[in-house]
């Protein structure tokens, strides 16, 4: 700016604080969530399953992101000023103000074959990511049904900190404790210039220069004393503490037998590692169990699980039947809130796909709050009808079962939405 108005400017180029955003990236976020909903809902679909729980960049319309503000007419406004970093122009020059065709521009609006709309891309962190993926999800039927010996680690107020976040500031009590730190200081101070004022009156020569030096420190110390410091700030702190969890396993079937395709498993799999991640995120204490089968059934680990390959025919019952023997041998009792997912082609044969029905009805059902079968049909042909386990299991009625057919990617999420959507009170 130009020295000849008194005016100075500073640049501060000092880092910004960890977390000196977080309230407004949360407000941005809250403004804009069903924009930031689409895009994650979209971002789904590009991704592999190995990277559906990772942040990442996500893309939204550009418009609507304005913010209001007060503008002079560029018509009749007068201002001068100076943007920094010009190579051209120096305080005090003028510049010529453009003609009203070169200010509109040439242009004719969002131009051919363009629709015009601007994007702003920013990045969500895995925990914002989640949050948006599965909100409005739960797991259907959950109940507390008894606290038992399971705990989980619970995040609750837990008085004042000095340190922490700025988004946990407390200004009024920051303040306080400044005003109570100048009144103790001021008053040890004042304390200490009383008793140097009872020695001047013995001292003289060399002693009394001292108490004299010493006395216009204090006073100077005294009227300086700085409004804020370090020591002053006080932060909302929480505290981890323990909380009775409601204990709940989740079971997680998959057949694959021969007839399951790579296209098959791959449907299979990534619902299965989204109802992992949904499990991951919404419960402090949730096992999960995985079996595979196809004439016989093994229970396995994750990795197998999803990886290991192995062909055969198909069986479904023996699953069903592991899958009982492992809820009697770990989760029987009131303690537990069990849930079953299945996922299959539904290739068996008819008499195992009566006899898989009848199991899931009369001995499963009763001893879970959820059973949800994924099936996964051949895409061409004549296999478009319902398979054999589909039709085995419209002899099932209860609010405690549901299944949905998965023809493709773009079927697992709408899908998952509808079988794991929050159910209104009854």
């Amino acid at each position: 700016m130009s020295a000849a108005r008194g005016m100075l400017r500073i640049v501060d180029r000092r880092s910004d604080p960890p977390g000196r955003g977080a309230v407004n990236r949360e407000r941005f976020i809250r403004r804009f969530k069903d924009d930031i909903k689409r895009a994650v809902d979209e971002e789904f679909d590009k991704r592999s399953i190995t990277d559906v729980g990772r942040g990442g960049r996500i893309a939204i319309p550009g418009r609507g992101l304005a913010e209001p503000h007060l503008t002079h007419d560029d018509s009749t406004g007068s201002r001068d000023f100076v943007l920094p970093g010009n190579r051209e122009f120096l305080p005090g020059d003028t510049i010529e103000r453009p003609r009203d065709e070169e200010r509109q521009g040439s242009g004719d609006g969002a131009g051919e074959g363009g629709g015009g709309a601007d994007s702003f891309a920013f990045a969500l962190s895995r925990e914002e990511f989640l949050a948006l993926f599965f909100d409005d999800l739960e797991l259907p039927n959950l109940e507390r049904t008894r606290f038992g010996e399971v705990t989980m680690e619970r995040m609750r107020r837990g008085g004042h900190s000095r340190d922490g976040v700025p988004s946990n500031l407390l200004p009024a009590m920051t303040v306080r404790m400044a005003i109570a730190r100048r009144i103790a200081l001021r008053g040890a101070i004042a304390e200490r210039l009383e008793e140097l004022d009872r020695q001047k009156n013995t001292a003289d020569g060399e002693a009394l220069l001292a108490l004299e030096r010493e006395i216009t420190v204090l006073r100077d110390r005294r009227a300086h004393l700085p409004f804020l410091e370090d020591v002053d700030r006080r932060y909302r702190a929480r505290v981890p503490t323990s909380a009775p969890a409601t204990r709940a396993a989740m079971l997680c079937l998959m057949d694959v037998s021969g007839s399951m395709d790579e296209r098959k498993k791959d449907l299979a799999k990534r619902f299965f590692a989204l109802l992992y991640l949904f499990l991951e995120r919404k419960y402090g204490h949730v096992d999960v169990v995985f079996i595979r089968h196809t004439e016989t059934a093994e229970e396995v680990d994750e990795e197998r699980f999803f990886h290991d390959p192995l062909s055969g025919g198909t069986l479904v019952l023996p699953a069903l039947e592991l899958a009982h023997r492992i809820l009697l041998a770990r989760y029987a009792g009131p303690d537990w809130n069990v849930y079953v997912a299945q996922a299959s082609d539904g290739d068996c044969t008819a008499d195992d796909g009566r006899r898989s029905a009848a199991f899931v009805r009369e001995t499963l059902l009763p001893g879970l709050r959820y059973f949800a079968y994924i099936d996964t049909p051949s895409a061409t042909g004549w296999f478009r009808r319902s398979s054999d386990l589909w039709q085995a299991y419209d002899a099932i009625e209860s609010p405690a079962f549901a299944r949905r057919a998965v023809h493709d990617r773009g079927d697992i999420w709408p899908v998952f939405r509808e079988l794991f959507a929050r159910r209104a009170a009854a």
